[in-house]
């Protein structure tokens, strides 16, 4: 098994079809299928199940796919170590976002970072399911670091740096008929309307939390992946929010008060811990103590 055959089944996968994949690729389709029936062979299982339309996985070729990926992030990084220790930081980055970095001047933070490490390039990964897919991207080796918000324990091999941690403010509509003059409980308020982020989602995962720690369940009636608007869609009567206390509030929202406290909403830089096998690289470490001299004071 070589890395140029994962990389190639990686292609299909990604591309869906192998016609698809040889376009990706710049090779012929007989080129890419005979690749393909190579790693087969040397596996000694199927790895696709061919139709007219695309290459469907089978389990085989789904319990090789995060081998496939970890194997291609780790050779990717070996290359990058050596070119790292003959002349410093080099080569790629992969950064994952939340889609809400407000609290972060991104833009300033990468501006300094690449005008002092050029020789890094740096791309940014948003994933669907939010704090939660980026978490299990970066233990993957998918991602380098990642900025999110996890209210929980995270895995051993991650270590969580905090940046950004600020109170939750509740927000409802203007003419909600909920009293201003004393707190609510959080129990009570379960079968209102509510907006918040998808699942996944650090927000989402830290108010469902407080729900449950109070034995009650609520409805989502309105997901939406960037927190810094859902004080827009409280005002827009489609229901009410947590909201970290870093986002503004506009006209035609009320804050309510709450009997128990909510854990504040934070934000952090997740890495995968060094192990005498997968060191740091020098350009993960070059990021963290930007975003570290960045964020200082916050």
């Amino acid at each position: 098994m070589e890395l140029a055959q994962l990389e190639t089944f990686l292609a299909v996968v990604d591309a869906g079809t192998i016609s698809a994949a040889a376009r990706r690729l710049g090779s012929a389709q007989s080129t890419i299928s005979t690749v393909v029936r190579g790693l087969e062979d040397d596996l000694g299982v199927a790895l696709f199940t061919r139709t007219s339309r695309q290459a469907v996985l089978t389990d085989a070729g789904r319990a090789l796919l995060p081998e496939a990926r970890r194997l291609l992030a780790g050779a990717a990084e070996a290359r990058t170590a050596v070119r790292e220790a003959d002349a410093g930081p080099a080569g790629p980055l992969t950064v994952g976002v939340v889609t809400t970095m407000h609290p972060v001047d991104l833009p300033s933070l990468l501006s300094s970072f690449t005008t002092a490490h050029p020789r890094v390039s740096v791309s940014m990964r948003v994933v669907a399911d939010g704090s939660r897919g980026l978490l299990r991207a970066l233990v993957e080796g998918e991602l380098d670091v990642a900025f999110l918000s996890w209210p929980f324990r995270p895995p051993g091999s991650v270590e969580l740096r905090p940046l950004v941690r600020t109170p939750f403010r509740l927000l409802v509509p203007a003419g909600h008929p909920a009293p201003t003059a004393r707190p609510v409980a959080l129990a009570d308020l379960a079968g209102e309307r509510w907006v918040d982020g998808p699942p996944g989602f650090g927000n989402r995962l830290l108010v469902d939390a407080a729900f449950d720690r109070v034995g009650a369940r609520r409805t989502v009636a309105v997901e939406v992946p960037d927190v810094s608007t859902f004080p827009a869609y409280v005002a827009a009567g489609l229901g009410m929010a947590f909201v970290p206390g870093t986002v503004p509030v506009p006209p035609g929202v009320r804050e309510l008060a709450l009997e128990e406290p909510t854990p504040p909403w934070s934000l952090a830089l997740a890495t995968r811990r060094a192990t005498p096998d997968r060191p740091v690289r020098r350009a993960v470490e070059a990021f963290v103590e930007e975003v570290r001299l960045s964020t200082r004071g916050r």
